[in-house]
Parts: C-alpha cells; sequence; structure tokens
C-alpha cells in the first residue's frame, strides 16, 4: 500500500454552503473547495497532489 498525504481541510473556507458544483477532476457534485476556491473532492485533490508533486517553481 502506497501512503498518500492527506490534506486538512478542517477550515470552514473548504465548504461552500451555496451549494455543491461538479468536482474539477471527478465531475461529481461537491460542497468542497480547494484552497483557490475550486470545487473538488477532497480524495480527489490528496490523489491529484500525490501524482503532481510540487516542483521548485510552484511556491
Amino acid at each position: 500500500m502506497i501512503a498518500v498525504a492527506l490534506l486538512n481541510w478542517r477550515s470552514p473556507e473548504h465548504y461552500d454552503h451555496t451549494g455543491d458544483k461538479p468536482c474539477v477532476l471527478c465531475d461529481k457534485p461537491t460542497p468542497l473547495r480547494s484552497d483557490r476556491g475550486k470545487p473538488v473532492h477532497k480524495v480527489c485533490a490528496e490523489d491529484w497532489n500525490d501524482t503532481h508533486p510540487a516542483q521548485e517553481d510552484d511556491a
């Protein structure tokens, strides 16, 4: 089993009370939002981060 880095989305900014929108990665509805405000499931974001490691100029 491969470990995936888990995101901490306990902050209320990650939940949009205005309603679900399609996840940018799987297209299923979600009330969750990324740090940049994009609709995305937490598990989808974690999987994406795992398959797209950060590079030095991504800061």
